[in-house]
């Protein structure tokens, strides 16, 4: 990852419109998302609204960190127990109960945005409603730790309580990151951990927070496969949510919501 870097007001407006593209194509996904559609045909669908947007898929063609493999896809499409990463393809039709996490990264005149959302698929179980619910809250817990002179691991700390208290598990082999104009930047924002240690947040920090929730265990493994995908060592259902969000001088910004966040 590159250095810690202060975005100026300028830079973050910038990330914003990134963001806010973001927001209207994942919103706009959510309305597709249906039995019987691919992920690939979502894919196609989220990189034809982001070029309309003036911007550039953020993921499409990133190597992979050990084999300098691309990614092949605008977005990360997760099915049931996959966690992150997963590569879309014509061969994966959703059914109805399927839950579906989509990570999308934008780069707009030169900055990253970088959000995630996980979709339900029809009429999901009452487990996998319940881990959607607990998850985007994990989020919403996260962000409100974002301020001047807070910690990085208030953050992870608030998810990981939170998480376990419900009686589910947080994934601790990916994490959350800086951003800005690179997609990964410092400090490493994992969604776990004790408060008050870490990196000590400023106004100008823009951090991409994305709690990634396993109904079960924690562990995790990568697809012999494709390399890339990875899923739940258990099998059990797993879901994610990350929005990017801006430290500012008496809070934070949450990039691309029509509600900015504590400010």
């Amino acid at each position: 990852m590159s250095p810690t870097v202060l975005k100026s007001p300028t830079e973050i407006e910038i990330m914003d419109q990134a963001n806010r593209i973001i927001r209207t194509i994942l919103r706009d996904l959510g309305a597709i998302v249906r039995p019987g559609v691919t992920t690939l045909e979502m894919d196609r669908f989220a990189e034809d609204r982001i070029r309309e947007g003036g911007g550039v898929p953020a993921f499409k063609g990133y190597p992979h960190r050990n084999d300098g493999r691309d990614f092949p896809g605008t977005i990360c499409s997760s099915v049931n127990s996959e966690v992150v990463h997963g590569v879309p393809s014509d061969n994966v039709r959703l059914d109805e109960g399927d839950i579906v996490s989509v990570d999308l990264g934008v780069r707009y005149k030169g900055y990253f945005g970088d959000s995630a959302e996980t979709f339900a698929v029809g009429t999901v179980s009452e487990e996998a409603a319940r881990l959607l619910q607990v998850t985007r809250e994990a989020l919403s817990r996260g962000v409100a730790q974002v301020r001047p002179d807070g910690r990085v691991s208030d953050i992870g700390h608030a998810v990981q309580s939170y998480v376990e208290g419900n009686g589910f598990s947080v994934v601790r082999e990916f994490v959350g990151h800086g951003i800005g104009s690179e997609l990964h930047e410092e400090p490493q924002v994992p969604n776990f951990g004790k408060p008050g240690r870490g990196t000590r947040l400023a106004p100008g920090m823009v951090l991409a927070i994305e709690p990634m929730v396993n109904a079960g265990g924690p562990e995790v493994m990568i697809s012999a496969d494709d390399g890339w995908t990875a899923r739940t060592r258990d099998g059990s259902l797993s879901a994610h949510y990350e929005v990017s969000v801006a430290v500012t001088e008496t809070g934070y910004r949450v990039l691309g919501d029509p509600a900015p966040g504590k400010e």
